[in-house]
């Protein structure tokens, strides 16, 4: 990663621009091509400094659903178990953690209404218990991470 990636990472985490050219602007404000830019973008992807590069969206604000859900998952299937739950289109990601509930999820559906037939629904593919971990109260972290 050379200074202009650590500028790319620095600048974008700060203010993508909401345009008609919103890579054209980027580059505009870091003197590169839009070329170049995408070129490094997906670089950057591709070697692993970035895991994603993207829009987040608030789903319950568009009247979808959206959860928080763990699952105790015992190790010697925690790879088949979670290839089994990442093929749900509607988890939008997924951790291991060191716990006896080892595998969280986000869960992010259309309707709210749909959170629970999902959750049985992996339940039922994986035969285990999923349990479901709603949001009581949101908070907003900014998390910035300067390169």
């Amino acid at each position: 990663m050379d200074k202009q990636d650590k500028a790319i990472i620095n600048l974008l985490q700060d203010d993508f621009p909401i345009c008609d050219a919103p890579y054209k602007k980027v580059a505009e404000r870091l003197g590169i091509g839009v070329d170049e830019l995408l070129q490094r973008l997906e670089s950057l992807l591709q070697t692993g400094v970035l895991s994603r590069f993207g829009p987040m969206f608030h789903a319950e604000k568009m009247g979808g659903g959206l959860t928080l859900a763990a699952m105790q998952v015992p190790e010697q299937r925690f790879d088949e178990v979670a290839e089994m739950v990442n093929a749900f289109p509607e988890v939008a990601h997924n951790y291991a953690r060191q716990h006896h509930f080892n595998m969280w999820f986000v869960l992010a559906t259309e309707s709210p209404e749909q959170i629970q037939r999902i959750l049985e629904e992996i339940s039922e593919k994986t035969g285990l218990k999923v349990y479901d971990m709603p949001k009581k109260k949101e908070y907003f972290v900014g998390l910035r991470l300067p390169v």
